[in-house]
């Protein structure tokens, strides 16, 4: 079998299995196969894959046709240019949380030194884009779970974000060690326990843990805003990727807390996605 026909493949197999973006993850498959970019792919589409590769072809598509998530079946995933190890029992990193990401840069640019905190990091996509992006931010990342603590870690190595720290923590009970922060982002668990049941076959397979953000979703946005607050150095900004529809309750969250220029930005696809605010 070769590249071009391994593509076909894989594109009527996913698409046969319900997958909507079926073409885009055939490209993504061929790609993790032999290591090739796209326009490496068109120059040699005739050439054949290993033994070894057809193999791993096999048992991608099989895993996609059960809905496994694509990027566990990897077990990596793409974030803002870099790579991040992920599998089960953690979140895998998507494109709206990039917005966050955006939003956290733009407030740092004026803050060249700054001290920020990751909450409910998982992967610690977040909290390493930043720190990869600022070499002189100090970063640190609370998680609450091995699993997701030790893809974490890894995270960190494979980045070479020495500038980031790693903790065990839960955010629920306000564990903190005391020190002041300049920035603090999180995207926390935030689907309504009424809505678990009609997430896509993929989401299925992530931690609850990460999702299930209480009876309205908000639980988290609570206690972070209650418990981490009075963490923030004057003039330090808070910020949070929110669920679709949750927005203008999280704002409102944070304006009753006492935050100042509390506001809203959308991300790539025009959903109000991330809330911010700052401290007096």
């Amino acid at each position: 079998m070769n590249i071009f026909e391994a593509y076909n493949h894989a594109k009527k197999t996913l698409q046969k299995a319900g997958i909507e973006d079926f073409a885009f993850e055939a490209r993504y498959i061929i790609r993790h196969l032999t290591g090739y970019s796209n326009a490496q792919i068109l120059t040699k589409y005739t050439e054949n894959l290993s033994e070894f590769q057809q193999s791993n072809l096999t048992v991608i598509l099989r895993q996609r046709e059960i809905r496994y998530p694509l990027q566990y079946a990897l077990g990596y995933w793409s974030f803002f240019g870099r790579d991040y190890a992920v599998g089960p029992g953690v979140l895998v990193p998507r494109q709206d949380t990039e917005s966050l990401v955006d939003k956290a840069l733009e407030f740092l640019k004026a803050k060249p030194k700054a001290k920020v905190l990751d909450l409910c990091t998982g992967s610690g996509c977040i909290g390493i884009t930043l720190a990869a992006e600022n070499e002189n931010v100090t970063v640190e990342l609370l998680e609450k779970y091995e699993e997701a603590a030790r893809f974490a870690s890894e995270n960190i190595a494979r980045n070479k974000t020495y500038n980031a720290t790693l903790f065990m923590g839960d955010v629920l009970n306000g564990d903190r060690n005391g020190n002041k922060y300049d920035l603090i982002v999180s995207n926390p668990p935030y689907i309504p326990k009424g809505e678990m049941e009609t997430v896509s076959p993929e989401v299925k397979y992530e931690p609850e843990t990460a999702l299930l953000g209480g009876e309205d979703g908000l639980d988290f946005y609570r206690a972070i805003i209650k418990n981490y607050k009075d963490s923030l150095n004057e003039g330090g900004m808070m910020c949070f990727e929110v669920g679709m529809g949750e927005a203008n309750s999280v704002c409102e969250l944070m304006k009753n807390a006492g935050f100042c220029d509390v506001g809203i930005k959308q991300d790539y696809n025009g959903i109000d996605r991330v809330v911010f605010g700052t401290a007096n």
